[in-house]
């Protein structure tokens, strides 16, 4: 999933003026999960309808066919791919069709099992598309609804990862704009003398790089923290900091910027200073030098 211009700008926002910007990715996975909701219904009510007359597992023989695409089958199995590549070591397209399958049959049997069991529970789902109506039994309602919340999982993962990807660099420039920082003191993408990949690179007056770390992370997120450690960092700025990574992070001489603490951007200018990276304070409301930044990096 690709976060909107808009919807980068909006979290970006909120993260300097030290509000949540959940709310945002929260509304970004309710309105693509919807949209797949609505798009696995229609195929789910075209399958049923063609195979109204057949005998057999019409699901298996529509949603877990072998032509479909790996993800797709992973999803329609009720599975993800970080289950499988976990347990097999793998995610092999051969893999993938032998696990998706054995765990489809195993699935199906427990729930024809818990159908029979519930002979009191009179339930069905019936789907009206674009003129078409189909009714699901108990198990077939319960293998549609399985498959969904794997989809939902998938996308709710899939956008925490996408948003701190999306919004890092573009915040990391928001700052250095904010405080004057001039392009050639700033560098987007570079490798470290370990030869590991840095997002960002600060850079002084005599040319010395400063690696930088950017997450977008919840409090006391230690993975996150670990991470800088990783790789050598020099600065690292975090939505939230617990008080031992503040601890662990101030004993290894990095400089740390917690943006949801009120104010918290400003640290950013004494670590420019520290080390020496050409910058200035800024005069007037935040918000309205945001609106500047951002329509630059952002234009229609």
């Amino acid at each position: 999933m690709k976060l909107t211009d808009v919807v980068t700008q909006k979290i970006i926002r909120l993260v300097m003026n030290h509000q949540d910007y959940r709310v945002e990715v929260l509304a970004l996975i309710n309105a693509e999960f919807m949209q797949y909701a609505i798009d696995f219904f229609g195929r789910v009510v075209t399958a049923k309808f063609k195979n109204v007359d057949v005998t057999v597992d019409w699901y298996k023989a529509e949603f877990l066919d072998v032509a479909l695409p790996s993800d797709q089958l992973i999803i329609n199995a009720g599975l993800n791919k970080k289950t499988i590549s976990n347990s097999h070591k793998s995610t092999r397209r051969e893999i993938i069709l032998e696990v998706t399958l054995e765990h489809y049959e195993q699935l199906y049997k427990a729930i024809q099992l818990l159908s029979s069991q519930a002979s009191d529970l009179d339930f069905s789902l019936t789907i009206k598309f674009r003129g078409v109506s189909v009714e699901l039994t108990l198990a077939e309602s319960l293998i549609v609804i399985n498959s969904l919340a794997a989809k939902h999982a998938q996308i709710r993962g899939g956008a925490w990862s996408t948003a701190g990807k999306q919004v890092e660099k573009p915040l990391m420039v928001t700052l250095c704009h904010l405080f004057g920082v001039k392009e050639g003191h700033y560098i987007l993408r570079g490798l470290s003398d370990q030869k590991r990949e840095i997002d960002f690179f600060l850079v002084d007056s005599n040319g010395a790089k400063y690696r930088c770390e950017v997450k977008l992370m919840g409090n006391g997120n230690s993975e996150s923290a670990d991470a800088v450690i990783a790789r050598d960092s020099h600065v690292f700025i975090a939505d939230k900091l617990s008080d031992l990574n503040k601890i662990q992070l101030t004993q290894r001489n990095v400089h740390w910027i917690e943006l949801n603490s009120p104010q918290g951007y400003r640290k950013f200018l004494s670590v420019l200073n520290t080390l020496r990276i050409p910058a200035h304070d800024f005069d007037g409301d935040l918000n309205i030098h945001l609106d500047r930044i951002l329509s630059q990096l952002f234009p229609e």
